[in-house]
């Protein structure tokens, strides 16, 4: 595989997928970088063979990194930039054993991610999709008193799960909709629930008295599957699910039976358990809008994230401390 060489001063880089010109001139600037081609995730033969002997890798989350991925690079690999916020596709352990930084790009997804939950909120409370996709089949033969009735969104209760930076961001959204808020975390913030008129309370009156519900949460083990059978079975039965966090925090199955039987109302995700695969039998539920992980996708977000990447593993590169490491234990050893 043939892929685009740039020369530099700082050592070998390798950027798994093409990022957006304004951190990867960047990179390409400054090292010698080579970028994936292919609009497409390497296969994991592929970026073995590709990442050998280079200094900086810049994956993103659709790349696993683990030991095997940073021992195939070689010991002088000096930092793991991802492309992303999250960063559970880099066995940071792993990375710290070897004293490797790995690094993010924090901060920049808050009020982009907050908008694509309410976009998704929206066109299911409003059958959106559905009625684009019967107006373009020409179906649509004049108003009707009962054509794609939905359900209001102004006054109504809004459940957020996980009130960290983007749940907030939420909040305030929600504040414009004259809405109710609920708010559930392991570890609330008081404060900002005082300052955003949220009530904090616990996730089962959450998903009993909430007509809509978006989830914010990270994933960890506690967090897997946290919206399972019984969650949804008590929930009402015309509430709205968003999910805009990560796949598994949703039990997928169970939310394809939930929407089949209609224990809920609709759902919108921008996530998936095993993305990119859908559980069986989502695609042909129409209460549910489904859209492939663009929550970050705007040019503004997008082109932010490659600097802040770019700006991570240049100082890495440099022997610095990259402003958004993960693991800085790494450099009190």
């Amino acid at each position: 595989m043939k892929s685009e060489i740039r020369r530099g001063e700082l050592g070998k880089v390798y950027v798994t997928r093409r990022i957006p010109d304004a951190g990867l001139n960047l990179i390409l600037e400054r090292t010698d970088a080579r970028v994936n081609p292919h609009d497409r995730v390497l296969t994991r033969r592929e970026l073995l063979r590709e990442i050998r002997g280079v200094d900086g890798l810049v994956p993103l989350l659709t790349d696993p990194i683990d030991g095997a991925v940073m021992d195939a690079a070689g010991p002088q690999l000096k930092v793991i930039a991802n492309y992303a916020v999250g960063f559970n596709n880099i066995d940071v352990a792993a990375a710290t054993a070897r004293k490797i930084p790995v690094t993010n790009t924090p901060g920049v997804l808050t009020e982009t991610t907050a908008d694509l939950a309410w976009t998704l909120l929206m066109a299911v409370a409003r059958r959106i999709v559905e009625s684009d996709r019967f107006t373009r089949a020409g179906k649509f033969k004049g108003w009707g008193p009962m054509m794609f009735l939905g359900h209001d969104v102004y006054g109504k209760t809004l459940g957020i799960v996980g009130f960290g930076r983007i749940g907030q961001a939420a909040a305030r959204r929600a504040s414009g909709f004259g809405m109710k808020i609920l708010a559930f975390d392991p570890r609330p913030d008081e404060a900002a629930a005082r300052a955003l008129g949220a009530r904090l309370v616990d996730l089962p009156a959450l998903l009993r008295d909430s007509d809509f519900i978006t989830l914010h949460t990270l994933l960890t083990p506690e967090t897997t599957h946290l919206i399972g059978e019984n969650q949804l079975r008590s929930m009402k039965p015309t509430a709205i699910i968003v999910n805009t966090s990560r796949g598994p925090v949703i039990d997928e199955k169970a939310l394809v039976k939930a929407l089949k039987s209609g224990w809920i109302g609709g759902a919108g995700l921008d996530v998936y358990e095993h993305e990119p695969r859908l559980a069986a039998g989502l695609n042909k539920q129409w209460n549910a809008v489904v859209v492939p992980h663009i929550a970050s996708a705007t040019i503004e977000t997008r082109s932010k994230m490659a600097e802040i990447a770019a700006a991570n593993l240049i100082a890495a590169l440099e022997g610095k401390h990259p402003p958004n490491v993960v693991n800085p234990e790494i450099y009190n050893a």
